[in-house]
């Protein structure tokens, strides 16, 4: 999606500098975190030595506890990214991001009725009821950017999000308060947490995630028309129902695996986009790609922040994600050409 030629010199040295911090985020995922076992014997392991591969404890811990939480991370944070810079996109609002918008909110309140009522545990039972929760979540934005195309529009379709969330998050509690049982397995879980995830978890909701990522990179250049208008995609070509339709099944997909995997976890949609429009070629591929890659990094430095500076406990990643995104959205919503949306 995004190509070398089409950066400048600055724009290369800066994509090369996340390359590397990507890769070293990732090993320092590997190396730091659960368990009593250092960098040195974590590097070890990796390079495959094969007295600390003998190691039945170390190897628990690699394989059950940070492999699975640094694939989750990663996940997660790209998928967060893309469905906020597709969200964005689509409605042409860049305040536009899953938490904001009330779609984490419905995938919460559809894991919520899942547990509840359907007795769901983990894997595929969390993955569908997410994914309902984010389709229902995301038809109420798309209806409400419909009905409120005015010059202030962006920020109204926030508060209307926020609304959206608050009633979401309403029910959620009003479900869990009737049930203790339920309550204790979404405590933690609805903080955003990537703690507990194993790749049993993880290989039921990567497919889900690719489906939506081999879209994201199908749709990119008609939602680029899309982003022009409706009369102008219908010019070329495209037909704005069905696009609209397809995105929202796209960021369902997204959405509703990362919510199933870690909870709902606020602001990288809108931290990662916001952050590729500024690093990437202003190409709408270019921004999708850059988003997901912003995403992954974002979500897995925070936990490795939570994971070493608040060692030995640990507070939810979705916690610090939301104190660092809300300056961001409150500078965001201050800028005048915020006011008069994207274009």
């Amino acid at each position: 999606m995004m190509s070398l030629d089409s950066m400048t010199p600055a724009r290369r040295l800066i994509w090369a500098v996340l390359a590397c911090a990507l890769l070293m985020a990732i090993l320092a995922s590997l190396l730091l975190g659960a368990g009593q076992f250092g960098p040195g014997q974590s590097l070890a392991y990796l390079l495959g030595d094969a007295g600390e591969r003998a190691n039945a404890q170390l190897d628990m811990v690699m394989m059950t506890l940070r492999l699975p939480r640094t694939v989750s991370a990663l996940m997660v944070g790209g998928a967060l990214g893309l469905s906020g810079c597709l969200m964005q996109a689509v409605t042409r609002n860049p305040l536009a991001e899953p938490g904001l918008m009330g779609v984490n909110g419905g995938s919460a309140l559809g894991v919520v009725i899942g547990i509840s009522w359907a007795g769901i545990q983990t894997g595929l039972g969390y993955l569908v009821f997410a994914a309902l929760g984010a389709l229902v979540g995301n038809l109420c934005v798309l209806g409400l950017a419909h009905a409120t195309r005015h010059a202030d529009a962006p920020l109204r379709l926030v508060l209307a999000g926020a609304a959206l969330g608050a009633t979401f998050h309403g029910l959620s509690a009003s479900l869990l308060l009737a049930s203790p049982n339920s309550l204790d397995q979404y405590r933690f879980w609805s903080q955003g947490s990537f703690s507990g995830v194993n790749l049993s978890q993880v290989a039921w909701v990567a497919p889900a995630m690719l489906i939506g990522i081999v879209a994201a990179a199908v749709l990119h250049k008609p939602l680029s028309a899309l982003q022009l208008g409706d009369d102008m995609a219908q010019s070329l070509g495209h037909r704005p129902g069905p696009l609209r339709a397809a995105t929202i099944l796209t960021v369902t997909l997204l959405t509703g695996g990362a919510v199933a995997l870690a909870g709902p976890i606020g602001f990288v949609g809108l931290v990662a986009p916001f952050a590729a429009r500024k690093l990437a070629p202003p190409r709408l591929g270019s921004q999708l790609f850059a988003a997901a890659w912003l995403g992954a990094l974002l979500l897995l430095v925070a936990d490795e922040a939570i994971r070493v500076l608040m060692q030995p406990y640990e507070t939810p990643v979705g916690v610090l994600t939301a104190i660092l995104g809300t300056p961001l959205l409150i500078w965001m919503a201050r800028q005048g050409r915020i006011e008069r949306g994207m274009q």
